[in-house]
């Protein structure tokens, strides 16, 4: 992979990790296009890579509120800060489960399959469009709509279907408020990067190809800083109820993918 390709894919991931448009399937939309030449071990170096630039991204933007989550469990203080973190695991264990006992069929997805990105996408648009349309959203996140919203984070580890515009879509379908909603969303997310990339290395399946160090930073570096940008942007979009542009763009990629793949 050349140093160019790093970049692009640093930067699409970035951007699409946060805007609700599926980092996965932009990703595999792009690696067909460069030829999709990639080894299985290269691929999920360059994505765990990638999600790992991100997942700090997000954890820069919110280092506030997780500094604050911390230090109240490990105090054992009761609280929102403590309940919020019950809420995380437990919306975890959709995606915990399936990760582990559908492993083979998960990594058989990203092997540029760009017709299924496309269905995936245009579903995607359907469920942002739909979110757009709730006005009231005042509620907060219970035990149970932390379990669904889990779920449908567990669904979108199909490329083509946006992580955070599905988590964050169905939270305002559920007439969760919208501040809480995007908060939730981009914090559970974060263990199960880390989890997935610690399971990697510990299975050395990274360590079969030597990397290319260069490259690795450079994607690294584009996808964080592009993740910054993105994710305070986002939690701007949805405050603004503007998640509707975003379906309308999820729609076209969607029906452009499903031709292409004719």
């Amino acid at each position: 992979m050349s140093v160019l390709e790093s970049l692009i894919l640093g930067i699409i991931q970035g951007l699409t990790e946060f805007l609700p448009v599926s980092s996965s399937g932009h990703l595999e939309l792009v690696k067909a296009i460069f030829g999709n030449d990639y080894g299985q071990n290269q691929s999920l170096l360059i994505t765990l890579n990638l999600h790992a630039a991100t997942a700090l991204s997000t954890i820069f933007v919110f280092r506030k509120d997780i500094w604050l989550i911390f230090s109240d469990v490990f105090r054992f203080r009761k609280g929102e800060s403590l309940d919020f973190s019950l809420k995380i695991l437990i919306s975890m264990m959709p995606a915990v489960l399936i990760g582990l006992f559908f492993e083979n069929f998960i990594s058989s997805l990203f092997d540029g399959k760009v017709l299924l990105v496309g269905v995936m996408l245009t579903i995607t648009a359907i469920l942002l469009y739909l979110a757009d349309q709730i006005n009231e959203n005042n509620s907060s996140i219970g035990f149970k709509n932390a379990f669904l919203i889990g779920l449908i984070q567990a669904v979108a580890i199909i490329p083509g279907v946006s992580r955070s515009g599905a988590t964050i879509a169905l939270a305002v379908i559920l007439k969760i408020n919208r501040d809480k909603a995007t908060r939730f969303s981009f914090i559970m997310v974060i263990p199960l990067i880390f989890g997935s990339m610690a399971k990697s290395l510990l299975e050395g399946n990274l360590l079969a190809e030597s990397p290319n160090i260069i490259t690795l930073i450079i994607g690294f570096l584009s996808a964080f800083i592009t993740g910054i940008f993105a994710c305070k942007w986002m939690i701007s979009l949805v405050k603004k109820s503007q998640l509707k542009y975003f379906s309308f763009y999820c729609m076209i990629v969607g029906l452009i993918s499903i031709v292409y793949s004719l």
